[in-house]
Order: structure tokens, then C-alpha cells, then sequence
């Protein structure tokens, strides 16, 4: 498979039964629109799943790979792209895998404490009002992905699994070979993380 150079189609103008068909069939052409329709979309995952943008283009080349080989075993029960979405995880996470492994900061540091009498030590100041309808303007989301990138890769990768790409726990744990009750923990000292990492830029009134 030749490097992945979409052009960008509109997926309201595509008959998926028809695309589906010609998947099945072997239609070379079929395979050329239905990377062209995707590849951007699985690019945004991979990179935010990696961080890095050669692993992530070779990601989604092995998902489209993996695609055109289990074909076969696609039932139809889901729309392609979402098959599609849960195979460039999978590409993602099995690239993670094959990384090699270089110490990372304790998450620790990042989690609240705790006072003898069950109180927090330091609770996190609430966050101004409005606060939440800044995290639409780009410098915001853009703070927050890179926060996201702070943590260590098993919780940021959770976190990533859940709340940005949205999928349940059981899944979750199925693709990071775990239980349910790692991904929850996990999912909770993540987003406690996040909070401690994000709470100072939330503080003032700069944003």
C-alpha cells in the first residue's frame, strides 16, 4: 500500500451499501474512496492517540491494511467508519506496544491528598464562571491536549480511549488487554491529574 494521500469527499454524497459492495468485491476503486473519505478523520485519532506524526500515518496505513483484509468479517452491523475507527485504535495501541518503554513521571505528585479528618490538603479553587465555554476557543483545546499529553501514557491513554474517543469501559479494557476495574481506576486518576495539571490556568481571569 502506497503512502496515504487522501482527497477529501463528502460523506453525505456516498452510498455506503454501494461502497460496501464494491469493498466485497474486490473494486480497487472502492478501497481509493473509502480511504479517501476516511484518512483524515483516522489521522486526527492516531495523533491524538500518539503524539507523533509518522507513527501516526503508519498507523492508519496498518488499519486500512487490516481493513482490506478483514473484510470478510465485517457484518455490516456498524456504519465503516466506526469499524474503521476501532481498527485505528487498535493499529494505535499495538504501535504503543512495540514502543520502547522509557521511565515516566509518577502520577502521584498530580492526585489530591488527603488531611487525618478526610479532608482534601489542597482542593482545587473552582473555576470561574464560564469557564467551560472557553474550552471551545482553540487556544484552549489546544492547552488541554497538551496537558493530556503530560500524563503518563496508561492514564493518558485511558483517558484518550474514554472521554475523547468515546468508547465504554468494556471495550476499553478489551483493546488495553485489562480489566474494567484497571480502566476505571485508572480513568479516575487521570482525570484527577488533568484537573491538578489544568487548575492553575483556570484560576484567573487571563483566559
Amino acid at each position: 500500500m502506497e503512502d496515504v494521500a487522501p482527497t477529501k469527499l463528502d460523506p453525505g454524497a456516498i452510498d455506503e451499501a454501494a461502497l460496501l459492495a464494491g469493498l466485497r468485491a474486490g473494486d480497487g476503486l472502492a478501497f481509493e474512496k473509502l480511504v479517501r473519505l476516511h484518512c483524515d478523520r483516522l489521522l486526527a485519532v492516531a495523533r491524538r492517540v500518539l503524539g507523533n506524526e509518522e507513527d501516526a500515518r503508519d498507523a492508519v496505513q496498518d488499519a486500512f491494511l487490516s481493513a482490506y483484509r478483514g473484510l470478510g468479517g465485517f457484518g455490516g452491523d456498524s456504519k465503516l467508519a466506526t469499524w474503521l475507527h476501532r481498527i485505528t485504535l487498535n493499529a494505535c495501541l499495538m504501535k504503543l506496544r512495540t514502543r520502547r518503554r522509557k521511565p515516566e513521571q509518577s502520577i502521584e505528585p498530580l492526585l489530591p491528598t488527603f488531611l487525618d479528618d478526610g479532608h482534601q490538603a489542597d482542593p482545587a479553587a473552582p473555576w470561574r464562571a464560564g469557564a467551560g465555554d472557553v474550552l471551545e476557543r482553540r487556544e484552549l483545546r489546544d492547552l488541554v491536549r497538551g496537558t493530556i499529553d503530560r500524563l503518563p501514557e496508561a492514564y493518558r491513554t485511558v483517558l484518550l480511549l474514554r472521554d475523547i474517543e468515546g468508547l465504554d469501559t468494556d471495550e476499553t479494557a478489551r483493546l488495553l488487554e485489562t480489566n474494567a476495574g484497571v480502566v476505571k481506576t485508572r480513568l479516575h486518576r487521570a482525570r484527577q491529574a488533568l484537573r491538578t495539571l489544568l487548575d492553575p490556568h483556570f484560576r484567573g481571569d487571563d483566559l
